[in-house]
């Protein structure tokens, strides 16, 4: 063969290997990507047990605990034994029941995402989502046994009020208080109209109805920001008779100036100062308008305090995440019955210890509502049961004058 022909042959070689090594580059591409989407899928998470390591280190570290988890040691341990025993919580190979529970306790406590819970824990998306999620149910089946009032019957008159002269006997008919507020909600775009009330942005009116020893009682979800609180606590009384644990004869609950003073709830007197900070700044209760209200805001002031510890206390309330609207609303629930498990178990709280240990410590209220907005909510027999409170709260706010002046 010529010079010429065998350098042409070269090149043909050449080229050939060229192509060759371009296609097996390519299919090993095509394969690595596959392997890496279809095969791994953060496979590589679930090599590292750091997550159990993480929440064992947490929960034997003093303090740590509830710094992470919003709850002491022996309040998680506790309701961990609880869930499982009721059979509402399971391990799985994937987690500890444990594990699972502080997982849902840090996502609620700082409001976390799914891909910080991943790094936190080291585990897969579709694991995190789907423990969250059977975490959450267990603790709505729990907030049914214990969201609710201790004594159904309100037989007994809370120590609060027989220990404290300000309140004995005065307010013995009172078994608790009512309030609504708003809890940020993520709703679609077409809905965000309805959802979007004083606040500016998209919430969800909650109603919930509180003891005196700082218990919710009752909680109705679902109601979008624009809302009224008025209108709320009517469709409560009408559709839901059988569940809300409606006031006996000669008990009512606390509710501020923005309900009506009808049968079985207590409003303060209209017009007048009510909130304690407007005492603080300005002169004393004068008048028994104004007495009666300065009393009942600071008995009515533990709704307040209540909704403020449990705010407080699980961020996700003030920023949720773009969960279900149903899953938001369960989040909302469960989160009342973390609440009353802390407060019944018998183990100290950092923050309901701030609240029992200064009688005066206050938590910012809420913006007031429209007072006038009810007036075409009620029916006559409504306006009837007005006037009957009005007499309570008249008969009330004198023997509180009479007592003062002894």
């Amino acid at each position: 063969m010529s010079s010429n022909q065998i350098n042409e042959h070269s090149r043909k070689v050449k080229k050939r290997k060229c192509g060759f090594y371009k296609i097996c580059f390519a299919a090993a591409a095509i394969a690595f990507d596959y392997h890496m989407k279809y095969l791994m899928k953060q496979g590589n998470r679930f090599l590292y047990s750091h997550g159990w390591t993480w929440v064992r280190e947490t929960l034997n570290t003093p303090g740590e605990s509830y710094n992470m988890f919003r709850m002491e040691t022996h309040a998680i341990l506790k309701l961990e034994k609880l869930l499982v025993s009721k059979g509402w919580l399971h391990p799985s190979k994937e987690m500890t029941s444990l594990e699972a529970l502080t997982m849902f306790l840090w996502t609620c406590a700082h409001s976390e995402t799914n891909r910080n819970v991943q790094n936190k824990f080291g585990k897969s998306g579709e694991t995190i989502s789907r423990k969250f999620g059977e975490v959450l149910e267990s603790l709505c089946l729990l907030a049914k046994e214990i969201v609710r009032p201790p004594d159904v019957n309100f037989a007994e008159i809370p120590s609060k009020i027989k220990n404290d002269r300000r309140y004995w006997p005065h307010f013995k008919g009172c078994i608790g208080a009512i309030d609504g507020t708003h809890i940020p909600a993520i709703v679609p775009t077409k809905d965000q109209i309805r959802y979007i009330g004083r606040k500016g942005y998209p919430t969800q009116n909650v109603m919930l109805v509180c003891n005196l020893d700082m218990l919710f009682t009752f909680v109705v979800v679902g109601w979008p920001g624009t809302a009224h609180d008025t209108h709320i606590l009517s469709s409560v009384i009408e559709e839901m008779k059988s569940v809300f644990p409606h006031p006996p004869e000669g008990k009512y609950y606390l509710v501020d100036a923005g309900y009506p003073n009808m049968k079985g709830y207590l409003s303060p007197y209209k017009g007048e100062r009510y909130h304690i900070p407007d005492f603080r700044v300005g002169s004393q209760a004068e008048g028994m308008h104004e007495v009666f209200n300065h009393v009942h805001s600071s008995l009515r002031n533990v709704i307040e305090r209540t909704i403020g510890v449990w705010k407080k206390r699980w961020h996700i309330l003030c920023d949720m995440r773009p969960f279900s609207l149903i899953k938001q609303q369960k989040i909302i629930v469960a989160t009342t019955a973390l609440h009353n498990f802390i407060r019944i178990c018998g183990v100290e709280d950092e923050e309901f210890n701030k609240c029992d240990d200064a009688s005066g410590y206050i938590i910012e209220p809420e913006e007031e509502r429209n007072i006038n907005e009810e007036m075409s909510l009620y029916n006559p027999r409504r306006v009837q049961d007005r006037g009957y409170m009005n007499r309570v709260r008249n008969q009330i706010g004198a023997a509180l004058m009479e007592s003062r002046n002894i």
